[in-house]
């Protein structure tokens, strides 16, 4: 079971990942923790980074410019180098999050690692080994849900579109019941998966999709989850669910 009280610093080479992916960046990260920064660097005056101003404002990434200096240059990784060793020094994350497939980022994550905090590494898979193996999770944006991110523009596109929202609600649970579901068991506390969806959307009103409380939707949507009920502390009952089989 992932430990999701981990507090993150989600930090976006722009000039090397999918402007596309990030939604599904950002569910996948969320698992693990609060995300409290959420950085892009970049030069913002290139044509060619036009598409990520979208993703600033419905993602709330903050933007980083950094112009080229030197043309030919870059000069992205190192603004994202030292923002990354500026907050090792000065505040308690216990997460950093690198999205890039550039190799260059190896020697932060192996300083990161050695400072004690989690490193996860998102980028392509053909990445180097070095830089997927000095990280301690490496996701590869190419095995992340391709759906999602269909359902997503979908959204965006069409906020009326209520089958697609079910769509995307059904995508998180389905990443918080393979992120915190029971070692033993294989079921995931509804209430986990709660404060993961609303740590995903802040503005998650579960009375949306026409019920009441998130366990009477699982419970409708019986073909594709499981539910069960325990005790728990006290007087308190616990609800837990899991994928079916055949939606795993």
């Amino acid at each position: 079971m992932i430990n999701s009280e981990q507090i993150i610093a989600l930090l976006i080479d722009a000039d090397n990942t999918q402007e596309k992916k990030m939604k599904s960046v950002i569910m996948e990260i969320s698992a693990y923790g609060r995300i409290v920064v959420k950085r892009a660097y970049g030069n913002w005056t290139k044509e060619v980074l036009k598409k990520w101003e979208d993703d600033f404002r419905n993602l709330a990434i903050k933007p980083i410019q950094q112009i080229d200096y030197v043309k030919g240059k870059n000069a992205t990784d190192m603004a994202l180098v030292i923002d990354a060793l500026d907050f090792l020094y000065t505040s308690n994350y216990d997460t950093y999050a690198i999205v890039s497939s550039d190799s260059d980022f190896t020697p932060l994550a192996i300083k990161l690692r050695e400072s004690g905090k989690f490193v996860i590494g998102v980028g392509k898979e053909s990445a180097s080994e070095a830089f997927k193996q000095s990280c301690d999770l490496y996701l590869c944006l190419e095995k992340l849900n391709m759906d999602s991110d269909e359902v997503i523009e979908e959204v965006e596109n069409n906020a009326n579109n209520k089958e697609t929202e079910i769509d995307e609600l059904d995508r998180l649970l389905q990443i918080a019941a393979n992120s915190y579901q029971d070692d033993e068991t294989g079921y995931t506390n509804v209430s986990s998966a709660g404060t993961y969806i609303k740590r995903v959307k802040p503005d998650f009103d579960i009375s949306k999709y026409g019920v009441k409380k998130l366990p009477e939707y699982i419970e409708r949507k019986s073909d594709l989850y499981e539910m069960t009920k325990y005790k728990g502390k006290g007087t308190v009952n616990i609800i837990a669910y899991k994928l079916k089989e055949n939606n795993t």
